[in-house]
């Protein structure tokens, strides 16, 4: 393989693990997939990669921001199994 076909091939590879989308200035971001297995806080939060992400009515949101506006995530990014983190309170 040529190395003009070889760039465009690894950015597929990469980009794969991502999605494009529109941000709030008019421009693109790339917000990264969810774990397999993510644990959700008590008020049903995430973190990871930059973006945070919100769990609620049996789907995902994210924003760039905690208290950012939310955006739906696309069910391709959700993880395979969502846990809800149980505190042990005494």
């Amino acid at each position: 393989m040529n190395r003009n076909a070889a760039i465009p091939v690894l950015s597929l590879l990469l980009l794969s693990a991502c999605m494009v989308a529109p941000n709030r200035r008019g421009g693109l971001e790339i917000v990264p997939i969810l774990p397999a297995i993510v644990e959700v806080d008590s008020d049903s939060y995430y973190a990871h990669g930059g973006y945070h992400y919100f769990y609620t009515d049996d789907r995902w949101y994210y924003s760039d921001s905690r208290n950012g506006r939310r955006m739906e995530l696309p069910r391709s990014h959700w993880p395979k199994e969502t846990r809800r983190h149980e505190w042990n309170r005494r």
